[in-house]
């Protein structure tokens, strides 16, 4: 059963791989895969009727948490493009320099993402990116480099990225250690990258023609309104999460609905057609739903190798044959590129009890850093990879070529700067 469901999973990665070519959606890939790996593991599952039924439900729990705010921070974004909010941050990026400007959105994604999220940042960073850049091949560079950048910015804050809220509530780390301690690895992780294509990179980038929706009728007030509404919402997610102790979605979702209020209050008084395009419902229709599914295909699926043990399994044997726990913490971080950090996250805190590494200790720092800028080496290893993947239409093997090998000179600097300043210091 477990070598069936291993060739599954395989066959169906490389079919994601190489979407292009083989001219198969990755989404209806992901979908098939997922399913047939919960079913391969159903029929070969030797216990009870409702068992492998029991833990699919499990799983689809912390999937659905990730698909709802996924949905819901889609939506935030949206409504804030509709009352051209947005604008009110491009109008101050004015340089149309291509190094200038890739700094700028470099550092504001690094900064944005270790206050919200690495997911909410790319989307924010993607529909910014919309309005500065004309040409398509140009904004998926920069895009590339979002993803980058909002990884390694998520990786240093509790609230950035899953794996490090995980380990921060599970007791592992603490909120300002890892904060100083992965600062300078992560900003490492994403100033490699940047500084080659610094030195790659010439001339200006044209901006694209402002172009007013038709019938849009929004006025300075409403632009302001929804934008300054929209970003403190999306800023007090992770405060919210903080007082509540409830999930990351549930501040996400009371962001949406807020928003929802909000635009209808500020439109009560226009006929429906001037006011729809504004409206939450329509921006439901703009989002990228393709993706959302596709996000629930590929999770699912890795669910079904962690309900098996295989991801517990491959983690034991590492430790058995690898030995070095900073090589382990490397393949773990390079492994995130391929299956879901989550879980390979989940079954190192498994593995490593607390009694023997107590808070803050060096292997919980360093899977921090690793299982949260790992992800960057390919575009379906992130939540912000798979968000860019589906709004600008990245495929994985331009993705490959193009960032890839990057990505990987980031992490392995970074790497090499936390274990050089650990050694240093203590």
């Amino acid at each position: 059963m477990l070598t069936v469901l291993i060739a599954v999973f395989v066959v169906g990665y490389l079919a994601i791989a190489f979407e292009e070519p083989i001219r198969l959606n990755k989404t209806a890939t992901a979908l098939l895969i997922g399913v047939l790996c919960w079913t391969i593991y159903a029929l070969g599952d030797s216990k009870s009727p409702g068992h492998v039924a029991q833990q699919l439900g499990h799983h689809l729990a912390s999937v659905a948490e990730i698909l709802f705010f996924l949905l819901a921070a889609m939506t935030v974004v949206e409504l804030i493009d509709a009352h051209d909010g947005f604008d009110l941050l491009t109008r101050r990026i004015t340089t149309t320099n291509a190094r200038s400007l890739l700094w700028i959105i470099s550092f504001l994604a690094f900064f944005l993402s270790a206050a919200l999220d690495n997911l909410t940042t790319a989307i924010v960073m993607v529909s910014l990116l919309r309005k500065l850049i004309r040409d398509d091949e140009t904004r998926r560079l920069y895009a590339g480099v979002v993803i980058i950048a909002a990884n390694a910015g998520g990786a240093w804050s509790p609230l950035g990225d899953v794996t490090t809220t995980m380990l921060w509530i599970g007791g592992q780390i603490t909120a300002l250690n890892t904060m100083k301690e992965l600062f300078l690895p992560s900003l490492v992780s994403m100033l490699i990258p940047l500084a080659y294509l610094t030195w790659r990179m010439n001339g200006v980038i044209p901006k694209p023609v402002a172009l007013r929706r038709p019938g849009s009728a929004v006025h300075a007030v409403e632009s302001n309104v929804m934008f300054g509404l929209g970003l403190g919402m999306l800023l007090f997610v992770p405060v919210f999460k903080t007082i509540t102790h409830l999930p990351p979605y549930m501040g996400m979702l009371l962001a949406l609905g807020v928003m929802w209020v909000a635009s209808e209050v500020l439109h009560s008084g226009k006929d429906d057609e001037e006011k729809e395009p504004l409206t939450a419902a329509f921006a439901l229709t703009r989002i990228d739903t393709p993706s959302i599914l596709f996000f629930l295909g590929i999770l699912i699926a890795i669910g079904a190798l962690e309900a098996t043990g295989l991801l517990r399994g491959l983690a034991t044997h590492l430790d058995q044959t690898v030995g070095n726990q900073d090589l382990i913490v490397v393949l773990i971080g390079l492994a995130s590129a391929v299956i879901d950090n989550v879980p390979l996250v989940a079954a190192a805190m498994g593995m490593y009890p607390l009694a023997q590494f107590p808070t803050d200790a060096k292997l919980w720092e360093f899977l921090a850093y690793c299982a949260g800028t790992g992800g960057s080496l390919l575009i379906i290893g992130s939540a912000a990879g798979v968000a860019v993947m589906g709004m600008e239409r990245i495929n994985f093997g331009w993705y490959l070529r193009r960032i890839s090998l990057l990505a990987l000179l980031g992490y392995v600097a970074g790497a090499v700067t936390y274990l050089g300043l650990y050694a240093w210091l203590r």
